[in-house]
């Protein structure tokens, strides 16, 4: 089979190649999907560079652990290993597997979901990481219908998911992005608009009940400022300072009166935020923005421009022209 494999450290275009590997065959609770599509995500890009936070947490010290890129992953369950009851073979499927930017890929059950008929393999593939990180943030700032939430780097892959989730919720959601992404901020559900370049959304005198930091690159005390009384914020990601500050700092900065800001932790894939989403895209409750999608063979060229920080979406990768029932 062939797959996107990560030779070194270095820029993707010259350590990403398509090469030649053998299939693998699932093993006991796993489902060998056969991909049709995937998606990046910005947690691609620092095991490829060689980022220092990267290799500190695992990734490798000399060289990259991890051979096959991706995670998020669209296809067809292609086989089943022992003790898996919820697939067979020949169904459409969604969800994580490590080295999901292959033809087939080897993923635990309960990491998986079955795709609504009628969404394409590409949007499917947008869902898991950016949806589920959405969904946990949200969850863990006790979201409820009714409060106003802001949702701060409201035009990424994880922030285009959260404005329409906290929207379907019931909550007034106001977004927060650059001028070139005020429209798809409103076409995706925001009740207001607050454009960063024109106006500083903590310090225009309005509050909220919860603040959803998707790129985390205001101060603490920013954040605070712009919370009621008893408002949360959680820092969903950012820079390493900033998610750190978020870990360290915001425990202590909550023991003061009764907001609450913190770190969100790292995402899990589970069945159960699967099936909230799978849900939500049956429904049309929830539409994956998509920016660009990339041949196969091109993944080198699609991470080196999510590495340039300006993408407004999901950047996905196709698999369906290389064979098979995609």
């Amino acid at each position: 089979m062939k797959a996107v494999v990560i030779t070194a450290y270095g820029e993707p275009a010259d350590v990403l190649q398509v090469r030649e590997l053998a299939r693998p065959s699932p093993g006991a609770g796993q489902v060998l999907v056969r991909v049709c599509a995937g998606s990046l995500n910005v947690a691609d890009v620092a095991p490829i560079k060689g980022a220092l936070i990267a290799r500190l947490f695992g990734a490798g010290w000399r060289k990259p652990k991890r051979e096959i890129l991706g995670t998020d992953l669209a296809g067809q369950v292609e086989a089943v290993g022992e003790g898996v009851t919820r697939f067979k073979s020949g169904e459409a499927v969604f969800g994580g597997a490590a080295g999901s930017l292959a033809e087939y890929v080897c993923a635990g059950e309960d990491r998986l979901a079955a795709k609504p008929a009628g969404v394409t393999w590409e949007a499917a593939a947008a869902v898991p990481v950016a949806g589920v990180t959405a969904v946990q943030g949200l969850r863990r700032g006790r979201i409820e219908a009714g409060q106003k939430v802001l949702i701060h780097g409201a035009s990424g892959a994880v922030g285009t998911f959260a404005v329409q989730i906290a929207s379907g919720f019931g909550a007034e959601v106001t977004a927060v992005c650059s001028t070139r992404n005020v429209e798809q901020a409103r076409a995706l559900g925001a009740d207001h608009v607050i454009d960063y370049t024109r106006e500083d959304f903590t310090r225009n005198g309005r509050k909220y009940d919860l603040i959803l930091a998707v790129n985390g690159s205001r101060s603490l005390r920013d954040y605070r400022r712009a919370l009621t009384a008893e408002g949360r914020c959680v820092v969903v990601g950012g820079s390493v300072g900033q998610v750190f500050r978020g870990m360290l700092l915001g425990p202590i900065l909550s023991t003061f009166g009764r907001q609450t800001i913190g770190f969100m932790g790292i995402a899990k894939i589970t069945r159960e935020d699967l099936e909230v989403l799978r849900d939500l895209l049956a429904s049309g409750q929830l539409r994956p923005a998509v920016e660009r999608v990339y041949p196969f063979e091109e993944t080198g060229a699609a991470v080196a421009y999510l590495a340039e920080g300006h993408a407004r979406a999901k950047i996905i990768i196709s698999l369906a022209g290389s064979g098979g029932s995609c």
